[in-house]
């Protein structure tokens, strides 16, 4: 089966060449960019890049908002031969920095705002730093194209970065077939044609928001990329642009359902798609409302495998806290912890198998030995599989209904945050000695961030002037995401018999305090 897969995949540069020449590809605010002229802007950015002196395998590395280059650059990197580091555009310099280095990157294309705001130390030895503006003017004129190309599909074509549950970002390897799979396997399930026009609201350094553009290209539709401040202008972009499709996470769908939106616009709607999270029976029955005549699809998925399931829209309804079923090329088991399949409505472990499994992550083979392992016995793919970390259920009809996560991973709006990292950036302030970064459950949100804190000497006495200057550091260091809610100021922290910090009573405490104060 996975041989038969493997054979269908092509080089991911070839989703230029599948859509009418003549039909949009890319929609933006006074400019439509069709198929075929997309195909030739991918190969002038292809061929610029080489002629830069980038080697095949080299890594190009973009920290952008959605322009057509930033769209264009999956496809752009695989036709030169290179590996594309899409960083996502709200991280400040620290993550940025630690991206670059750990990539190896030997370009960082953004924009001449984003490189002035650099200094000294941000960009490791042998990046260099290209503008997007003057790469983006030669390949809109006329210049070499290099070709579609013959590369083996099972060839590196991107690292995505993700937070691990400790540690700092680790970097997902995929592959052409990884992401030209998953393409047609969402394009296929989601009943995608190619007169289909999807709103990409979502970070294109997000895989979720990457396949946006992935699959409508396999189904020869058209994307209208859209970064946005505030809620309404994703209403109005979806009016402007003739909108069908739009996909999300649970705290978008929040502020969406609390705005007026044009029947217009609604009854043109087909499908509306969430992942990152789960959708409550609240925001169902609202979207239902809202969108009467528009399928909804709740899906689960995971980067180190991209996507796992999907529910049918027609039960969204019936079965509101499933997940629903595998997608196409994926296959999903729920073991126990030897490996041997757990039985209807026992929970266990997810794991992913199939041809959408990640090649691992980057320059980290001990953290690849813990996630990708050998596929159950029972698996018909076999090979190597994603062990999720995730617990799940199935019942006896095979739907699948997520329980919890093992690990510590804090999950806002969407954005899976390392706890460590955050305890780091709090402790890298020099103005506390001890720190423990918590998801507390928010339903808009998933979860708000929490920080128990222990100031150091250079913290102060003073509560209220410690926790204004740890915000102020941490607004400085992080992004809107990854600042917390709450932060709990104590002058111990609680400790197990070994002598290190009891998370499980830190979190304990941390709740019943921020319950008592609501």
């Amino acid at each position: 089966m996975t041989d038969d897969l493997t054979k269908r995949s092509q080089p991911l540069d070839h989703l230029a060449l599948r859509g009418d020449r003549d039909a949009p590809a890319l929609l933006f605010k006074a400019m439509t960019i069709t198929h075929g002229e997309m195909d030739r802007r991918v190969g002038r950015l292809a061929a610029i890049l080489v002629g830069m002196g980038m080697q095949p395998g080299d890594r190009v590395a973009t920290w952008l908002g959605k322009s057509w280059l930033a769209c264009m650059m999956p496809l752009a990197a695989v036709r030169a031969g290179l590996v594309h580091v899409p960083v996502n555009p709200v991280l400040k310099r620290a993550q940025l920095a630690h991206i670059l280095s750990d990539s190896g990157s030997r370009i960082l294309i953004t924009n001449a705002a984003r490189g002035a705001s650099l200094v000294e130390g941000d960009i490791p030895d042998g990046c260099a730093i290209a503008d997007d503006t003057q790469l983006a003017a030669q390949a809109e004129a006329d210049g070499q194209e290099l070709s579609p190309s013959s590369r083996d599909p099972e060839e590196l074509a991107a690292i995505l970065y993700t937070s691990g549950s400790t540690g700092r970002p680790k970097g997902v390897m995929l592959s052409s077939r990884n992401m030209w799979l998953g393409a047609e396997s969402v394009a296929a399930y989601l009943g995608l044609t190619t007169d289909d026009r999807v709103l990409g609201v979502l970070p294109l350094s997000f895989d979720y928001g990457q396949n946006q553009l992935l699959s409508s290209w396999y189904a020869g539709a058209s994307v209208a990329p859209l970064d946005y401040l505030m809620p309404g202008e994703v209403v109005r972009a979806a009016d402007r642009f003739a909108i069908t499709t739009l996909a999300g996470v649970p705290p978008l769908w929040v502020q969406l359902i609390e705005i007026d939106w044009p029947l217009e616009v609604t009854q043109r709607m087909r499908r509306l798609t969430n992942s990152g999270g789960a959708l409550t029976r609240h925001l169902v029955q609202r979207l239902g409302a809202i969108f009467p005549t528009t399928r909804i699809f709740a899906m689960y998925g995971l980067t180190e495998a991209f996507r796992s399931t999907y529910l049918d829209p027609a039960l969204i309804n019936e079965r509101p806290d499933s997940v629903g079923k595998a997608i196409p090329h994926a296959e999903i088991l729920i073991v126990r912890a030897d490996g041997s399949p757990t039985d209807p409505d026992e929970p266990g472990e997810l794991v992913h198998c199939g041809p959408l499994v990640a090649q691992g992550y980057w320059q980290d083979a001990e953290r690849t030995a813990l996630r990708f392992k050998p596929a159950p016995p029972h698996s018909h793919f076999g090979g190597i599989a994603v062990w999720s970390g995730d617990k799940a259920r199935v019942d006896a009809d095979g739907f699948i209904t997520f329980v919890g996560r093992d690990d510590e991973m804090i999950k806002s709006s969407g954005n899976r945050i390392s706890p460590t990292e955050l305890e780091e950036a709090v402790q890298s302030t020099g103005l506390a000695a001890e720190a423990v970064a918590l998801g507390i459950p928010d339903p808009a949100l998933g979860h708000a961030i929490a920080i128990v804190v222990r100031p150091s000497a250079s913290g102060g006495p003073d509560p209220e002037t410690f926790e204004a200057a740890l915000r102020a550091r941490l607004r400085a260091d992080l992004p809107n995401f990854m600042q917390p809610r709450h932060i709990i100021v104590r002058t111990d922290m609680p400790r197990n018999p070994n002598g290190k910090l009891d998370r499980v009573a830190i979190a304990a405490e941390a709740n019943s305090a921020l319950e008592a104060a609501a």
